[in-house]
This record gives structure tokens, sequence and C-alpha cells, in this order.
């Protein structure tokens, strides 16, 4: 028999956001905040000057989350050779992967599917060579849904870090849990090791990373600063600890990167040592990362209701004179240097996970309040082309 969470959470529509979404928390006794309306943040995007012909050029596209102001951006290059930015509103966009036919994005209480109808060479509205149309939407509830893999099999994988665990979709029920850490003694919404990141290998979940190893509700928030542990999903064992909140961890190559966000680093798991190499610094908290070729995308965030003071990246910001940012860096895996650029302001100061798009040069997605989702119908049949005159 499956087991029944009975603490229910009131649903909202897309256009509204719930307070908890953005990170507004209200204490016993005192006035709840009223949630903010994300149709109407206002987000500022400057990136570096090289960015539109480096998209052009290796014919990439990134798709970029932001829980805290419901966005998912799709960047890529137009036909003038300028930087292009779709938007789209999706509640808590979180774990986001994909490429040039299909984008899987975890939101508040679903998971969505998103199809590209546009054929090879074929365009829309004059100009997008890709258009993801959203197929499906599996109602998951609040699971704070993370970061997101497919399996060989075409099943999704997501960390379910309100329960500790990996989970895939169910017909029935919310999520079917797959894994859990051993140090995690049963299945319960405490978030108790804030279980974040996972990398695929050969198409099968193979490492995560948590904030700590703790068992307890919402522990791991008093062990951000060296608590943090990636595990082995297939042997159980703890290949790095002493992290200081890691995030994103990606298979490439041969290596294990991920993100030591507590310390603003980009960098790789020595499996020898169970430790973790340094090999670029970034102004931010990072999460979000995306590996292609010999470049990795890293997702930049502000700091935010003091969640991460009292972590190192204070100290290595101001050792540098720097301030933190909210966006995206393009950084080089041979010698760490920052090839390209995206910056957020405004209304965004948080970014949570990036994919590179391969193959994908000017994208566009289908919004849930627009006339083409009801408009843009796409067809296949096995009927002939022009039925018989009876």
């Amino acid at each position: 028999m499956p087991e029944l969470d009975t603490g229910l959470d009131a649903l909202t529509s897309e256009a509204a956001a719930p307070a908890a979404a953005a990170g507004a928390s209200t204490a016993a006794g005192a006035q709840a905040q009223a949630p903010r309306d994300i149709t109407q943040l206002k987000v500022e995007k400057t990136c570096s000057r090289g960015l539109a012909g480096w998209l052009g050029q290796h014919r990439l596209s990134l798709a970029i989350t932001s829980y805290q102001t419901g966005r998912i951006y799709l960047v890529g290059s137009d036909q003038q050779g300028r930087v292009s930015f779709f938007e789209r509103i999706f509640e808590r966009a979180m774990g986001v992967v994909g490429n040039a036919q299909r984008i899987y994005l975890g939101g508040l209480y679903q998971l969505w599917r998103f199809e590209n109808v546009l054929r090879s060479n074929e365009v829309i509205h004059g100009q997008f060579d890709k258009c993801y149309v959203p197929r499906n939407a599996q109602t998951i509830g609040d699971l704070d849904i993370h970061e997101l893999g497919i399996r060989s099999n075409g099943k999704v994988v997501f960390v379910n870090t309100k329960y500790s665990c990996l989970a895939e979709l169910s017909q029935t029920h919310s999520f079917k849990a797959i894994w859990k850490p051993k140090f995690i003694s049963k299945l319960a919404p405490e978030d108790r090791c804030h279980l974040n990141g996972l990398a695929m290998v050969d198409g099968e979940p193979k490492y995560v990373t948590a904030v700590c190893k703790s068992d307890s509700v919402d522990g791991w928030r008093e062990r951000r600063r060296d608590g943090g542990v990636v595990i082995d999903v297939q042997t159980d064992e703890i290949v790095c600890e002493g992290l200081s909140m890691p995030h994103s961890p990606r298979w490439h190559n041969g290596k294990l990167w991920l993100l030591n966000a507590g310390t603003g680093q980009l960098g790789w798991v020595d499996f020898e040592n169970k430790a973790f190499v340094p090999h670029a610094f970034v102004p931010g908290f990072a999460r979000g990362l995306s590996i292609i070729g010999n470049v990795a995308a890293v997702g930049l965030s502000k700091p935010r209701n003091q969640r991460f003071e009292g972590l190192q990246l204070d100290d290595e910001l101001k050792q540098r004179d720097a301030e933190p940012w909210c966006g995206v860096q393009i950084i080089s895996l041979v010698n760490g240097d920052v090839l390209n650029w995206i910056r957020f302001d405004g209304d965004m100061g948080e970014i949570f996970d990036i994919a590179f798009l391969p193959n994908v040069k000017h994208p566009m997605m289908i919004g849930l309040r627009t006339a083409e989702i009801r408009d843009l119908i796409t067809f296949e049949s096995d009927l002939p082309v022009e039925a018989p005159v009876a």
C-alpha cells in the first residue's frame, strides 16, 4: 500500500506565486506577506559582446530556470546575430533537461514535458527554428522537486528533496521512490539532508549531492559550511565529503564535475582522496551546471534571507572586492577562464538550473495563456494524403 502524506497545500494558478515561492516567510502571530504577482516582475538582461557569435557558431542555445521569479528563459541567437531571450512563466521553475526535440521542466507541483513540433529546416514566425509545446504536465504535488535526469529507457528520474530520495513518475500516485541515502531512515516530508543534485552516467542515475548526512527534519541548515557529500547511488558509498552546499554534479569526459556553492567554486571530484578539487571561482552562489565539449555553463545567484551568510563565499567575495552576481558564466574547462556571460538584474536574483540545447539556434516556447496554445495544432496521420472520391 502506498503511504499517504496528509499535509495539504493550497494550489495556486500560474499567475499567483505563493509566499513560500517568493521567499517570504511568516512568523507565528505576524501578519502574512501578500504574495507577489510574478507576471509583473521586471528583469533586466545583459550579456557579453561575444555571446551571440559564440552561440551561433556552435549552434547552441541555453535553457535557464529561476524558481524565484517563475521563469524559464530560452537563450539563443537570431538571424541578425543578436542574443535572443525567449521567456515563459512556469511557477517555481526548477530542474530542466533537454535537447533539440524535448525539454522536461520541474515546477511547483507539476513535471512538464515540452516537444518541438518543427521539422528540420522549418521555422515559425519567420525566425524560430524550434518551437517547444507543453504536451504533458503530470501533477505530483509540492515535492520541492530539484534536478532531473532521463534514463536510457526514457523515464524521467528526479530529486525529490522534500522526501530525501530519488523518484520516478507514477501512473497513480505522486511519485515512486527508487532510491534514498542509507543514512535516511524513512521517507518523510522533512527535507532532512537537502538532497539536490543528480548526475546521470550511461543513462542511469549515478551520483547525487546532499548538503549533509542529517536524518532529522530540516537538519541540513546547520551543516551548510562543511557537511556536504557526494553519494554513489549504485553503491551507496560517499565518494566526496567536507563540501559546502554542493550542487549540480555532472559526469563529463571521465570526470565528475560539481559546484561547491558555499565556496563559489566549480571543480571536480578526486575519488581516491574523496576530495573536491577547485577549478574556477565564480562570484555568486553556484547552482545549475551544464557541460558541452570543453566548456561549462554555471548558474550564479545572489544571497537571500541570510540563508547563505557564514559561508566561505562571503570571505572570497570580500577578498576579491567583488559583488555577487545573478546570471550565467560560460567557463573553460581547460584553464578556468570566463569566455562569455549573461547577467540578470532587477527583480531576479537567483538561478536554479541550466541546460545546453545542442543543434538549437533560435528557440521559442508556447506559454499557457497565449492564443498560440489554442491555435497551434499539429498532427500526424497514417491516412492517405488525399482520400479517394466515392
